[in-house]
C-alpha cells in the first residue's frame, strides 16, 4: 500500500551504491541537455528564458517519483512549449506579468486534469488522438517551430501577424532588408557544433559545448552592443515624430481597454440583476463593441508605426561632448565620425521611454536572470480565464501524456520494466500541479532527453532527483554565466531539437494502412499550418474526421460473402475471386449489431435475395458479431420473419456467448430455432446443404467440391 502511494519507495529495494553512481553520472549528463534546452523552450512558450529553468526545477523530480518509468525525463518540451504560446497569445502579450501569470495557471490546470483523469483510470482517453492526427499535427508542429526561430536566426523584429504563414513572411521581408550578420553566424555555428559533435559520439553534451562556446565568443568580442539615448539624439525630425505618435497610439489603447473593460464588467452586472434583455446592458455592450473597433483601429496604427521605426537603420556619430547622435545610414553628414555600427530602434508593444530610447548595435542576448529559486506561491486563481484556457489545457494535457507514454512504452520495451499509464498520468499530472507553485510553465516527457538518460545507464527515477538538483545548482550560482548566450544560439538549439520530430515516413505509413488514414493525417499537417498559430484547430479538424470515418465504418460494417477457398477456409469471394452457391448465401457481418448499423444488415440481406435468384437458404457466419444491442436483437427478429415469409430459411453460426444469452433473453434464440444454430460454419452446410440442393440443377456446388467438409478450418471465415 506504501509504495502504491509513494511509488519512489520501490526504486531503493536492492538499491546499491554501483546503481547510485550510474544514476548520479546519467542525472548530471540529462541536466547538461536540459538546461540550454529549457531555456529555448521558455523563450518559445512567449516567456522569459529563466521560466524555461524554473520548469526543469520540480517537474522532473515530481514525474519521476510519482510515475512508473524509471528513464522518462520530463520537463519542457518543444510541443507543448509551442502549445502554451498558442493558447496564450489571445489572452495577453507574449512575455508580459499577465502572460507569465496565465501560463503558471495553465500548467495548474494542466496538472489537475492529468491527475483525474489518472487517479479515475481514463488512460484510454488519450485514444481520441489517433496516429494519423498526431503524426499530422507532430510534423507540422515541427516546422512552425523551427520557421518561429528564423527572426531569432536573422536578428530581426516583426509583429506577429494573424497567420503564422504571414508572420514568416513579414520575417523574410526583414532578413531581405536587414540581417544582423553576426546573430546568423552564432546560430549557424552553433547549429555546425551540435550537429557535428552528435554524429561524432552522441554522448558529448553537444548541446551545452554549443552554448558555451557561443557564450564564451559572446562575451568576448562584444556581441551584444545596446544604447540608451534620449529623443533628441535622433537626427530625424520625422523619426522623432513617429516615436511620437507611436507612444500617443500605445496610450489610446490602454486607455480605451480600461474603458472596454469597465464598460464589459457594468454590462455583467447589470445582465445578472436586471436579465440579458436589458437595455441598459446592451447599451454598455454596444459602447463596448465601439471601443473594441476603435482598438482595433489603433492597434494597426501602432503597428504601422512599430514597423516603420524598426526598419529605420542609424549610424551613430560621435557629437562635440562624445555623444552619440543617431542619422539615417544614407544621411550620414560628410567626413563625419561615426562608430562603424549599424543602429536600430527597440520597439515592443509597450510605449517607449523618450528620454531612454532603447538603441540595438549588436546581436541579442539572454540578458540579466534572475539569481536564486523562484517564490513558492499559488497561482492567481482567474475562474473567467480558467474557463477559456481549459479546451487548450485538455488538448495540452493529452499531447503532453502521448508524447510522455510513447517515450516511456519504448523504453520499457527494451528494458523490461512494468509501466502503468494511469500512474504515468498521475506523475504528470502532479509534476505540471506542483510545478506551478515554483513558477512553471506545462511540461512533458521530452524523447532526446529521455534518451540520453537511457544511454548514461539510469537505473531509477532517481536520476531525475540529481536533474533537478543540477538545476537549482545552475539558479542559485551559475546564473550570471548565462548572461551572454546569444538568442540566436537559442534559436539553434531549439531548430535542432525540432528535427526530429520531422517524419514524412509517418504518412507514408498511415497511407498504406489505409488511405483514409494518410489522407486524415495529410489534412491535420495541412490544417495545423493553415490556421497557426491556432494550433487547436488543426488538431480538432484531424480529430473530427477521425470520428467520422470511425462512425462511418460502424454505420457500414464489411459485409461479406463468403465461399469455400481451396486452402479449405471460408474466405471472402468477391476479394478473392470464388464462385459462390446457387442455393446458400454465406455471409458474415464484420462488427457489433447495434441500432447504428441494424438496418444496413437488413439492407445486405435484402440485396442477397434480390441478387440471387436461386437462393433457398441464408447462413449467417456470425463470429464478427461481438455483441448486440435492443435495436439489433429487433432487426435481426423482423430479417428472420421477412426471410421466413418469402420463402427462404435462414441459419447461424458462430455466435458469440454474450450475443447468444441475450438472443435467449429476448426468445429470439426461440424465434430462430436452436436447430438453427450452429457452433460450426460446416456444420451447417453439412446440415442445410442437401435440402437447400434438392432438385437443384447446380453442378458441383462450391461449398462442397472445392474442398471436404471435414477438413475445412473453422475459423468463420478468414
Amino acid at each position: 500500500m506504501l509504495t502504491s502511494l509513494l511509488p519512489f519507495l520501490a526504486w531503493f529495494k536492492g538499491y546499491s551504491l554501483p546503481k547510485f553512481r550510474v544514476d548520479l553520472i546519467a542525472g548530471v549528463t540529462v541536466a547538461l541537455v536540459l538546461i540550454p534546452q529549457s531555456m529555448a523552450y521558455a523563450q518559445l512558450a512567449g516567456l522569459p528564458a529563466y521560466y524555461g529553468l524554473y520548469a526543469a526545477f520540480l517537474p522532473p523530480m515530481l514525474a519521476a517519483m510519482f510515475g512508473s518509468s524509471m528513464q522518462l525525463a520530463t520537463g519542457p518540451v518543444a510541443v507543448v512549449s509551442l502549445m502554451t504560446a498558442a493558447s496564450l497569445e489571445p489572452l495577453a502579450t507574449a512575455g508580459s506579468e499577465a502572460f507569465i501569470a496565465y501560463a503558471v495557471l495553465l500548467a495548474l490546470i494542466v496538472g489537475m486534469f492529468q491527475f483525474l483523469l489518472g487517479v479515475l483510470r481514463l488512460g484510454v482517453v488519450v485514444n481520441f488522438l489517433s496516429h494519423p492526427v498526431v503524426n499530422g499535427f507532430t510534423n507540422a508542429a515541427a516546422i512552425i517551430i523551427a520557421s518561429s526561430q528564423l527572426s531569432k536566426m536573422f536578428g530581426v523584429y516583426v509583429d506577429k501577424a494573424t497567420h503564422h504563414y504571414e508572420t514568416i513572411w513579414r520575417v523574410l521581408l526583414g532578413a531581405v532588408h536587414y540581417t544582423h550578420w553576426p546573430s546568423l553566424a552564432m546560430g549557424v555555428g552553433a547549429f555546425v557544433i551540435m550537429w557535428g559533435l552528435r554524429r561524432l559520439n552522441p554522448k558529448i553534451p553537444y548541446v551545452l559545448v554549443a552554448v558555451a562556446v557561443t557564450t564564451l565568443i559572446s562575451w568576448a568580442t562584444g556581441f551584444q552592443h545596446d544604447a540608451q539615448a534620449p529623443l533628441s539624439a535622433l537626427a530625424s525630425h520625422q523619426v522623432r515624430q513617429e516615436v511620437r505618435d507611436f507612444n500617443a497610439s500605445v496610450i489610446r489603447i490602454n486607455q480605451l481597454g480600461d474603458v472596454r473593460a469597465a464598460l464589459n464588467q457594468k454590462a455583467r452586472k447589470t445582465m445578472q440583476a436586471r436579465g440579458e434583455a436589458s437595455l441598459r446592458a446592451l447599451k454598455f455592450q454596444q459602447e463596448a463593441s465601439l471601443d473594441s473597433a476603435l482598438i482595433e483601429r489603433e492597434k494597426q496604427q501602432a503597428h504601422v508605426l512599430r514597423e516603420r521605426l524598426r526598419n529605420y537603420l542609424f549610424a551613430g556619430v560621435y557629437g562635440p561632448g562624445g555623444q552619440l547622435i543617431f542619422y539615417h545610414q544614407d544621411k550620414v553628414p560628410p567626413q563625419a565620425n561615426t562608430d562603424g555600427r549599424s543602429w536600430r530602434l527597440l520597439v515592443g508593444n509597450r510605449a517607449v521611454d523618450e528620454n531612454k530610447l532603447r538603441l540595438a548595435g549588436g546581436g541579442a542576448v539572454v540578458g540579466n536572470i534572475p539569481p536564486g529559486l523562484p517564490t513558492f506561491s499559488l497561482p492567481a486563481l482567474d475562474w473567467e480565464v480558467g474557463l477559456q484556457l481549459f479546451p487548450y489545457a485538455a488538448i495540452i494535457s493529452l499531447l503532453g501524456f502521448m508524447e510522455a507514454i510513447s517515450i516511456a512504452k519504448a523504453m520499457a520495451a527494451k528494458t523490461g520494466q512494468r509501466l502503468d499509464p494511469n500512474r504515468e498520468l498521475i506523475g504528470q499530472g502532479l509534476a505540471n500541479m506542483i510545478g506551478c507553485l515554483g513558477k512553471s510553465y506545462p511540461v512533458s516527457g521530452s524523447f532526446s532527453r529521455s534518451a540520453v538518460n537511457l544511454q548514461a545507464g539510469a537505473q531509477t527515477g532517481l536520476s531525475s532527483v540529481v536533474t533537478s538538483a543540477m538545476v537549482v545548482i545552475v539558479l542559485l550560482f551559475f546564473t550570471p554565466l548565462l548572461y551572454h548566450l546569444p538568442q540566436a544560439v537559442l534559436a539553434a538549439v531549439i531548430m535542432m531539437a525540432v528535427v526530429g520530430l520531422i517524419n514524412v515516413s509517418g504518412f507514408v505509413h498511415a497511407w498504406k494502412a489505409q488511405w483514409y488514414d494518410g489522407a486524415i493525417s495529410i489534412i491535420t499537417f495541412v490544417g495545423t499550418l493553415a490556421f497557426a498559430p491556432h494550433l487547436d484547430k488543426g488538431i480538432m479538424i484531424g480529430v473530427i474526421l477521425s470520428l467520422m470515418v470511425f462512425l462511418y465504418k460502424s454505420m457500414r460494417p464489411r459485409v461479406a460473402k463468403l465461399s469455400m477457398h481451396p486452402d479449405c477456409s471460408l474466405r471472402d469471394a468477391e476479394h478473392y475471386k470464388l464462385r459462390e452457391c446457387e442455393h446458400v448465401a454465406v455471409v458474415r457481418f464484420d462488427g457489433p449489431l447495434f441500432f447504428a448499423n441494424a438496418s444496413f444488415l437488413e439492407d445486405q440481406i435484402d440485396e442477397r435475395i434480390r441478387h440471387m435468384p436461386n437462393l433457398r437458404h441464408i447462413l449467417v457466419v456470425a463470429n464478427g458479431i461481438n455483441d448486440i444491442d435492443a435495436s439489433g436483437e429487433d432487426t435481426l427478429s423482423l430479417v428472420v420473419d421477412r426471410v421466413r415469409s418469402a420463402g427462404y430459411d435462414i441459419s447461424f453460426s458462430h455466435i458469440k456467448e454474450n450475443v447468444l444469452e441475450a438472443m435467449r433473453r429476448t426468445h429470439l434464440l426461440a424465434k430462430i430455432g436452436e436447430d438453427h444454430i450452429y457452433p460450426l460454419a460446416s456444420l451447417a452446410i453439412g446440415a442445410i446443404h442437401e435440402a437447400a440442393h434438392r432438385e437443384s440443377e447446380e453442378k458441383a456446388c462450391p461449398l462442397v467440391t472445392v474442398c471436404p467438409l471435414e477438413a475445412v478450418h473453422e475459423s468463420g471465415g478468414e
